[in-house]
């Protein structure tokens, strides 16, 4: 079930964090040379944030904390919130102050904004793609080093949900592991004596006899890997219910459709995150009277 738009947001603490970063990186040891040397201080100016396509939002949060944190001052009007849908030409946000905060702070600001509200734009259209069956598009692991969290807040703008976030949170046993283990059954019961009886067990399987094989031995959910339609369907079918149901593998735009009308329950989607084009949203001052 996806949030309400109104609801969406990201600690405060790893916003923080992520700003901090992402403006360390680009002002280094000299700060901004470009702006200290062209534009007196002291000016005051205004802008809008606008997309120049249309797409879903994420990222607001993130861009008004990069401004605010060059200079806490910064008037920041949020027009078109996370998870909302904008129009090509549509005002996002609009940002006042002083000059020299806004521009320092611009490209930042632009980077977080665009890169995640690619992301949710394509989720987006993976969602609209499967509106009216009982499958969820599912996000996956497959992120940028360090962005994780951000990258599937994004996801969940878009109406995507989030699998596990880690390796941490959750047992998901591949075809590497099920080789090292063994065999699925060896896999599963080495997963059930060690797992919590918090954690969720997963297993991937990737014919109908590991299908079988898994369900002897009650697992939480089962991953159907790269299974033709006609094998899909008969997956669901002899699962009839017993155990969440996800596929993956040779998931786009075109295939989805078809995959989510086979009943399963979640369709995960590497793509979304680790092949999104970023969405073209600029930043540009009003006129000076």
């Amino acid at each position: 079930m996806s949030v309400p738009a109104h609801e969406l947001r990201l600690p405060g603490s790893l916003v923080d964090k992520a700003v901090a970063e992402a403006l360390a990186e680009d002002l280094g040891m000299g700060g901004d040379i470009t702006t200290e040397a062209t534009v007196p201080a002291g000016t005051r100016a205004s802008s809008v944030i606008a997309a120049r396509k249309p797409g879903t939002v994420a990222g607001v949060q993130l861009a008004a904390a990069a401004f605010k944190a060059i200079d806490p001052f910064v008037e920041f009007e949020v027009v078109v919130g996370d998870g909302d849908r904008v129009e090509a030409g549509g005002i996002i946000a609009r940002v006042a102050g002083d000059a020299r905060a806004l521009l320092t702070a611009e490209r930042t600001a632009l980077n977080f904004l665009g890169r995640l509200s690619g992301i949710a734009t394509l989720t987006a259209r993976y969602v609209s793609a499967i509106a009216g069956t009982r499958a969820c598009i599912v996000d996956t692991r497959k992120t940028t080093p360090g962005q994780r969290a951000l990258e599937k807040f994004a996801v969940r703008c878009g109406g995507g949900v989030n699998h596990r976030f880690g390796l941490f949170d959750a047992v998901l046993i591949k075809d590497n592991h099920i080789v090292a283990a063994g065999g699925v059954g060896a896999a599963l019961q080495r997963a059930r004596a060690h797992a919590g009886h918090t954690v969720k067990v997963e297993i991937e399987v990737t014919s109908l006899d590991e299908l079988g094989d898994a369900l002897q031995l009650d697992p939480d959910a089962v991953l159907l890997d790269n299974m033709p339609l006609e094998m899909l369907n008969a997956a669901v079918a002899e699962v009839a219910g017993r155990v969440v149901t996800e596929a993956s593998g040779g998931v786009n735009l075109e295939t989805v459709r078809a995959i989510a009308e086979t009943g399963v329950d979640h369709i995960s989607v590497g793509a979304l995150t680790h092949s999104a084009p970023v969405l073209d949203i600029g930043l540009d001052f009003h006129p000076q009277t």
